[in-house]
């Protein structure tokens, strides 16, 4: 398909703006370490470019594509065994009925990005290794270091090691975005922390990032409703100096302050509500 017939079919209000460069639909299927053998999801195939670099590799691939129009042509281009399609969206998936230790490769819409990335972490059959063409902001703010962190990055490192691949311009794509893009490498470890209760320990990060440009003694005051000198108290116990920022933060940091809050005067219940 030609493609300014591409771009006329794009239905951009769903995220579709097709890449066909070579180096960088190989770049994403070496990003996963893609092998023979290898069970992938791809999530929004299009009309199959990267769906064939995969099938190539010798990777049995379920696509998942919510765009009736495109699942004729993929069904046209795609069979036999290494192939199967669900039509719907992803939000909507089992992923159940994937093999343990799956791999995920996909250029995913950036409105769905963070709904994915959460939906991908908190699996009960979680991906071993993917590899996630995301606009190039999000991908920098995901695998962020301590410093530059963002709820995003706490709650996708929380799972994964995470890393990035090569930026992929604009320009290569048909329609072209606003933006760049680049490819996000994770790597599934299961959740850093197995002593924590998960619905907590992220109240409290969101209590943290509340008010971001805050320092955490008021950020944590405000979010927890309590008062200075006791946000103060818990961070000093948590060896993290209270006017440092949620952003300057580690992982280790936030379960330190975690573990201290839990074993606080106040009851756990008065200060997650």
């Amino acid at each position: 398909m030609r493609k300014d017939i591409d771009t006329a079919y794009a239905k951009v209000s769903i995220g579709q703006h097709w890449l066909d460069d070579e180096r960088s639909l190989e770049a994403m299927c070496a990003g996963a370490d893609i092998k023979a053998g290898d069970h992938v999801l791809e999530i929004g195939p299009g009309h199959g470019t990267l769906t064939k670099k995969l099938i190539d590799r010798g990777a049995f691939v379920t696509a998942v594509e919510i765009d009736l129009d495109l699942t004729y042509e993929l069904k046209g281009k795609f069979s036999g065994d290494n192939f199967r399609l669900y039509v719907g969206s992803i939000l909507q998936f089992d992923f159940n009925t994937l093999p343990k230790g799956y791999k995920v490769v996909a250029n995913i819409p950036y409105y769905l990005t963070s709904n994915l990335l959460r939906l991908l972490c908190e699996s009960t059959n979680p991906f071993s290794f993917a590899s996630l063409l995301v606009q190039k902001e999000v991908a920098e703010r995901v695998a962020a270091k301590p410093g530059d962190m963002s709820l995003l990055s706490v709650s996708v490192q929380f799972y994964c090691n995470t890393g990035v691949g090569p930026v992929v311009p604009a320009k290569l794509f048909s329609p072209p975005p606003k933006v760049d893009s680049q490819i996000l490498l994770l790597e599934y470890t299961g959740p850093k922390f197995v002593d924590v209760d998960r619905k907590q320990f992220f109240q409290l990060v969101r209590a943290g990032f509340s008010e971001r440009r805050k320092k955490l003694i008021n950020s944590l005051s405000g979010g927890f409703n309590i008062s200075k000198k006791d946000a103060k108290l818990l961070l000093e116990t948590a060896g993290i100096d209270p006017h440092r920022r949620a952003q300057e933060l580690s992982l280790i940091d936030w379960h330190n302050l975690y573990k201290v809050v839990q074993n606080s005067k106040a009851p756990p219940a008065q200060i997650y509500t």
